[in-house]
C-alpha cells in the first residue's frame, strides 16, 4: 500500500491521510504534488511524504513520529531498548 501524509511540523499532527493501493501510485503522486503546491501557493510549511508499507498498521512501526507524541515514541524506545538488552527480538 501506498499513504500519503500532510504533516503540520509544529503542531505534531496529521492534516491528510490517504491511502493507495499499489496500482494507483500515478495518482498519490499526482495528489501529492497537488497538495504541495497548494502549500507552496498559502506559504504553509508542511511536511508532505509518500510512503510505502504492508498496511497500515506496519506504517505505524515504522513511522512512529507521525502518530505518536514524543512521550509515547520515548517510552516505545525505552521498551525496546530494555528487550534488546535482555536477548529479546
Amino acid at each position: 500500500m501506498i499513504f500519503l501524509i500532510e504533516y503540520n511540523r509544529s503542531k505534531g499532527s496529521i492534516v491528510t491521510f490517504r491511502d493507495f493501493d499499489d496500482s494507483q501510485r500515478r495518482e498519490a503522486e499526482d495528489s501529492r504534488l497537488a497538495i504541495e503546491l497548494d502549500l507552496n501557493r498559502k506559504g504553509v510549511e508542511h511536511e508532505v511524504v509518500m510512503l510505502e508499507a504492508a498496511n497500515k498498521e506496519a506504517l505505524h512501526r515504522t513511522h512512529q513520529r507521525y502518530f505518536s507524541d514524543l512521550t509515547e515514541i520515548l517510552k516505545s524506545a525505552g521498551v525496546q531498548n530494555e528487550r534488546a538488552t535482555r536477548g529479546e527480538d
